[in-house]
């Protein structure tokens, strides 16, 4: 199965690369590098999952919100490369807008972390790290930035 089958499977669909929010780009290829700009939760309505990890948001709420994170950094990727069977995850950088005393930040970027396996097999395994944050854009819950690496054509 490829990655848009695997997708199909989980029921999930790609969402637009939503605009920047300030002076930058979603994404930046070099080379055969892809760095993603960071990405939080936005629902497919348009809205966006806010709150403090711990105090308004549960872990597993949270957990969510990163899988949701995780299928918007899938649709930038294809935006940016055209085909999400070419391209091999590296590094992701989880940041969770949680109250001082949370301390499960990597079972929060599990979410993002457990999606891009499942969409894209062996090539979605990554180095990861998940850290606390004091806060976050607009009050989202999740921001999570990736750098990938691109691989040639058949």
């Amino acid at each position: 199965m490829d990655a848009y089958e695997r997708l199909s499977a989980l029921g999930l669909t790609l969402p637009k690369t939503p605009k920047a929010a300030g002076n930058y780009i979603p994404a930046k290829l070099c080379g055969e590098m892809l760095y993603l700009a960071g990405q939080g939760p936005q629902r497919p309505d348009g809205s966006w999952c806010v709150g403090k990890v711990g105090k308004d948001v549960s872990l597993e709420e949270a957990y969510q919100h990163a899988r949701l994170v995780g299928l918007q950094l899938l649709g930038v990727i294809h935006d940016a490369v055209g085909d999400l069977n070419r391209v091999e995850v590296i590094k992701l950088l989880g940041m969770v807008n949680a109250v001082a005393e949370f301390a499960d930040h990597p079972k929060v970027i599990n979410g993002a972390s457990d999606l891009l396996i499942e969409v894209l097999g062996e090539a979605g395994r990554h180095a990861r790290s998940a850290v606390g944050m004091g806060s976050l854009p607009n009050g989202i819950t999740v921001e999570i930035e990736a750098i990938l690496r691109v691989l040639p054509r058949d």
